[in-house]
């Protein structure tokens, strides 16, 4: 009997997803949820992916901006973090709430005209403050359903649980149904879905903005819950962590470092969020963030998720859904 003929079995579509960071892992597990096939093409240069302790938080920068969706993103990470634990998988995380301390009242203004009304949360004062932070904040915004995660593990896990075949090279050429390797090897599926970051972009030559940060490593967390404003410090899976995203931006990535005025700069920023009470780093983790949302499909007839820039863990999951979704609606599952 032909294929596609009455009585016959459609085989399960195959994506092709380029990048192994939170976008293109996300693409994989809601893909293969709906009964698609994937190989994740991956050449291991998902640095920002790797964060190990990355704050879930939909009220973002020194402006408390909202992003469209922030909420249901969140709900939604905390959400996978659930069924991964369901699985057997360990994503070290806090779900713990977020306090985002604001100097003075014109800046807490700013940040209550971005909040949605029915967004859980709260004002606080000074006497209120569930863990101790430096003097001369005047008001924190209390965040009770944000929190931190292990980067790392979260994308190894919604990967692992996906059951995609990772083929570790670095993708030179794609189209709507094949990507080329490095090596010239051909890999072909039904739609390709390009989810590279800022390292992704640059070999790719694809326009975005790169920033690179640092997070320090600590070994023990330095507040009980994640504190932020300029910088931020959370606990983490083993210690605590200090971080930003502050260097200048760029048109293009470069190999994040760490200039001894940035690190002058990120220890001022945590001196004045709280007391380091001597905590002692233990290392150092640097990656770059491209932003420059593109979500849907390209010219060529890919698809693309990429540019999520700090919001990889808060939307990268949520648009990834909506992704794989409209992928498999356009081959007609």
């Amino acid at each position: 009997m032909p294929a596609g003929g009455p009585g016959s079995v459609r085989a399960a579509p195959h994506l092709l997803v380029i990048g192994g960071g939170v976008a293109g892992a996300s693409v994989a597990y809601f893909a293969a949820r709906a009964g698609a096939r994937v190989t994740v093409i991956d050449a291991g240069r998902h640095a920002a992916s790797r964060v190990p302790s990355a704050l879930v938080n939909p009220v973002r920068g020194q402006a408390g901006q909202v992003e469209p969706g922030a909420v249901e993103g969140l709900r939604l990470t905390w959400a996978l973090v659930d069924a991964l634990r369901e699985a057997g998988l360990t994503v070290p995380h806090g779900r713990v709430g977020v306090l985002r301390p604001v100097p003075d009242d014109r800046t807490r203004q700013k940040f209550e005209r971005n909040l949605p009304p029915a967004w859980p949360h709260g004002w606080l004062e000074p006497e209120a403050f569930p863990v101790p932070l430096a003097p001369g904040w005047r008001h924190a915004l209390w965040l009770p359903e944000g929190g931190w995660l292990d980067g790392a593990a979260f994308t190894a896990g919604l990967l692992a649980v996906s059951g995609a075949e990772v083929v570790q090279a670095r993708a030179r050429a794609w189209d709507a149904r094949s990507v080329t390797l490095e090596s010239g090897e051909v890999l072909r599926g039904d739609a390709a879905v390009w989810c590279g970051g800022a390292v992704g972009a640059a070999w790719a030559g694809a326009a975005g903005t790169h920033r690179a940060g640092t997070l320090l490593t600590l070994e023990r967390p330095v507040t009980a819950l994640p504190v932020s404003f300029g910088a931020y410090l959370a606990p983490a899976g083993v210690g605590g962590v200090l971080g930003a995203t502050f260097e200048a931006p760029t048109p293009t990535w470069r190999e994040p470092v760490l200039p001894l005025r940035s690190l002058t700069w990120l220890l001022g920023k945590a001196e004045a969020l709280t007391d380091l009470g001597g905590a002692t780093v233990t290392g150092r983790w640097s990656g770059t963030r491209l932003s420059g949302l593109t979500v849907g499909r390209t010219a060529n007839g890919a698809w693309q998720l990429s540019g999520l820039g700090s919001k990889g863990f808060l939307l990268g999951p949520l648009l990834a859904r909506h992704v794989a979704g409209d992928v498999l609606a356009a081959l007609g599952v």
